[in-house]
């Protein structure tokens, strides 16, 4: 009589932890259930808003006892090697050419990220392809609770973002750059987080001006104003943060208006270029841009990182801001592979300028390898992307794992520069 033995195949199961959070969380993410040493890929894709597909991939070897941990596992290959816990997250890209991930609608809904895991080497699974497991996950950009209230009030135009509670909280005012119109998911996480968050437009939406030809910087003193009038926004002062165009209006604010405390200038300028700027009784003509400098690449997109005149140079030194005269805080956040301006130069402009006249009221943070869209933590990297006022898309820069490190380290140091001083320095000790 013969014996049978009988060899039960383990199921593989793919745990993610949380299923529900914020984005600007990290999400643990761990396989069991394989074989000793099986191959596997791990693939994440989501559809945005506009139905366009994101997907990112990697390879993993199963540990002796069958599992891969992607806090301790290497990906062997895919869209990253290495320890990368968010590698998953901070890859997808879209199948469409230039196309950025970005939420709009941060209230009503999340990104819903799906995980699978395949057997073996899945480059680019095919339809029969059947995953092993899977498991979809939600990402949202306001916590529960949170209020979003459109403005339109006076001039302003955008959308205040409330924590739940009574308050009073730090009031932030949140813009973007060159794209226009009104974004707002940094806002969402940042009410989220304990600000009063005004996403403030300036040009492209509304019945504001299409275009920057000219600025009033009353404007944004108006909207200061009215952040600081809500019962549930902690004075005397607001704070402000901006990239890359809104940055250089956010040093233009710090340098201006009484009422700003805390400026976060991420790859700025520091100097007004391509338009006017007016105050009251002044005027800023700014340095005119050099389309003449742009480089065209193979991949179809452009760098802007020439067109821009050097502040050094002392015919454009009219347009260089006085920003020895902020009474407030200013941080400067500068990445190292910036492609779209020479950020690492205009923040060190405006610190010896400070050091020049005695202040030292500025610090500098630098994250080599960081593009220009330096954004919340568990962004995926943009190092490209279309954009309605150019003929071609722009190149932004950044390496993978240097740019998400950056986003991490430097979103946590924004909380801490705010909460510092805006007047609740008990929060300081974070």
């Amino acid at each position: 009589m013969f014996r049978v033995t009988t060899f039960e195949r383990k199921m593989a199961q793919l745990t993610v932890f949380p299923k529900v959070s914020l984005a600007d969380e990290p999400v643990k993410i761990l396989v069991s259930g394989l074989q000793p040493n099986q191959l596997v890929t791990l693939r994440a894709s989501l559809l945005d808003e506009k139905g366009f597909l994101f997907h990112s991939r990697a390879f993993y070897r199963g540990n002796a006892t069958g599992d891969v941990d992607l806090e301790m596992a290497e990906a062997s290959g895919g869209d990253f090697q290495g320890v990368l816990p968010m590698g998953l997250f901070w890859a997808l890209r879209s199948e469409t050419p230039f196309h950025r991930l970005m939420k709009r609608d941060v209230i009503g809904s999340p990104f819903r990220i799906t995980l699978e895991v395949y057997d073996s080497l899945q480059i680019d699974p095919s339809p029969d392809s059947q995953p092993l497991a899977t498991q979809t996950i939600e990402r949202w950009y306001v916590s529960p609770g949170v209020q979003r209230i459109p403005i339109h009030e006076g001039m302003v135009r955008g959308a205040l973002f409330l924590p739940p509670g009574e308050g009073p909280f730090p009031g932030v005012i949140d813009m973007f750059g060159g794209v226009g119109g009104l974004t707002e998911f940094r806002s969402g996480l940042l009410a989220s987080r304990g600000f009063a968050a005004l996403a403030l437009a300036y040009f492209a939406y509304d019945d504001l001006p299409p275009f920057l030809a000219e600025l009033d910087l009353g404007y944004f003193e108006e909207a200061a104003d009215f952040l600081l009038n809500h019962p549930k926004v902690l004075g005397p002062a607001v704070g402000v943060v901006a990239i890359c165009k809104g940055a250089e209006i956010a040093l233009a604010m710090a340098t201006f208006l009484k009422k700003v405390a805390a400026t976060v200038c991420i790859n700025g300028t520091n100097s007004i270029n391509g338009m006017i700027l007016r105050y009251k009784d002044l005027a800023i003509t700014g340095s005119p841009y050099m389309p003449e400098c742009i480089c065209t690449h193979r991949n179809g997109a452009m760098a802007a990182y020439n067109a821009l005149v050097d502040p050094r140079e002392p015919r454009h030194q009219d347009c260089i801001l006085p920003v020895e005269r902020a009474r407030g805080q200013i941080l400067f956040i500068v990445g190292g592979d910036d492609r779209n301006y020479n950020s690492k130069l205009y923040a060190e402009e405006a610190l010896k300028r400070l050091k020049r006249h005695g202040k030292s009221n500025a610090q500098l943070l630098f994250y080599p390898g960081a593009g220009h869209l330096i954004e919340p933590p568990g962004s995926p990297l943009c190092d490209m992307s279309s954009s309605p006022f150019f003929p071609l898309p722009l190149m932004w820069g950044g390496e993978l794992e240097a740019h998400c490190r950056a986003q991490e380290h430097s979103w946590k140091e924004i909380q801490t520069f705010l909460q510092c001083h805006l007047g609740r320095p008990a929060l300081c000790k974070l």
